[in-house]
């Protein structure tokens, strides 16, 4: 079978849901929006938890990292695919796409990572509330964050780099928004039954263990909450955990649906439509759906907000 020279021809093609879509301007308007709204509220929570002292604590440095990698992951993919459509030039090149892949993995790694030690941290705090500043002092919070950018840039890195090692068939096409492993996969010349596998066995040593430690995690905690003799702290227990529940569900939906279940049970525009939601949309949610359950959070964005408007009062 030919082969062309993707090292040194012009890359590959982005064939995504933006030219796959039947009503592609609008699909671009709307996709647009969530990205702004993305950078806009997660960079607000971002300037809030930095501002605020009073929210420099385990469980809000935990939402300041959730809220840095949701800010990072549609800003790989939104700005390049939308030029593209709007240039009508989607090539990409070699180098491009194997960093790009590289920065997909490692915020969607990590991320993953980081939702199991936001529901650790929930917890310890709602069931084991006096040991909390042990169990979760600053120390361990800086340790969690530092394992989750280290094991998934490792792990990124090692798997971009395998899966760009592969010759690549004529076509160059990529029907995929932007690089990602498993639409490179279909273009590759070479037996790529063996490492599939390694990337599934990937997608369920990274998602599933995490995923059971959420999933205990919560269970654990709603077994706590029930025996509160305090309604007002059982609401508000319960009012955080659904918060982080419903990210969770979000999250690890697209995810499982792209690199746990087999090729054959999904098409590209299924694959593309999975990963708008849990690389686009998700990350445009999160946000609001942590600062809008959390009284915390909306009190230190009054404060804030009360601050910079009244410097600017005074000038």
């Amino acid at each position: 079978m030919e082969v062309f020279n993707s090292t040194l021809g012009s890359g590959f093609i982005l064939v995504g849901i933006l030219n796959d879509s039947g009503f592609p301007e609008m699909l671009c308007a709307i996709i647009i929006a969530l990205y702004f709204l993305a950078l806009t509220s997660n960079g607000l929570l971002l300037l809030v938890i930095t501002m605020d002292a009073r929210l420099h604590m385990p469980m809000y440095l935990l939402l300041w990292q959730l809220s840095l990698m949701d800010l990072l992951q549609p800003s790989v993919i939104i700005p390049k695919a939308v030029l593209d459509f709007l240039l009508k030039d989607n090539t990409i090149s070699f180098g491009g796409c194997a960093f790009q892949m590289f920065l997909a993995l490692t915020l969607g790694s990590a991320e993953d990572l980081l939702l199991s030690f936001m529901a650790y941290d929930r917890y310890v705090a709602i069931c084991h509330p006096l040991n909390y500043t042990i169990l979760m002092s600053q120390k361990v919070c800086y340790l969690m964050i530092a394992t989750s950018w280290i094991l998934a840039s490792l792990s990124a890195l090692g798997y971009s780099m395998y899966t760009m090692q592969y010759p690549f068939c004529k076509s160059r096409q990529i029907r995929h928004l932007f690089c990602e492993i498993p639409p490179l996969l279909k273009l590759a010349c070479g037996d790529t039954s063996t490492y599939e596998l390694m990337v599934y066995l990937m997608g369920v040593t990274l998602l599933f263990p995490a995923l059971a430690a959420i999933l205990t995690s919560y269970s654990l905690i709603l077994l706590t909450v029930l025996h509160m003799p305090s309604n007002e702290g059982r609401k508000k227990a319960l009012v955080t955990c659904s918060s982080h529940l419903t990210v969770v569900g979000m999250w690890y939906g697209g995810a499982i649906f792209m690199y746990i279940l087999p090729s054959s049970f999904h098409s590209p525009k299924q694959d593309n439509i999975s990963s708008v939601f849990y690389m686009i949309v998700t990350p445009a949610l999160n946000p609001l759906i942590y600062s809008l359950r959390n009284n915390e959070v909306i009190e230190a964005l009054k404060r804030v907000l009360g601050k910079k408007f009244s410097v600017h009062s005074t000038f």
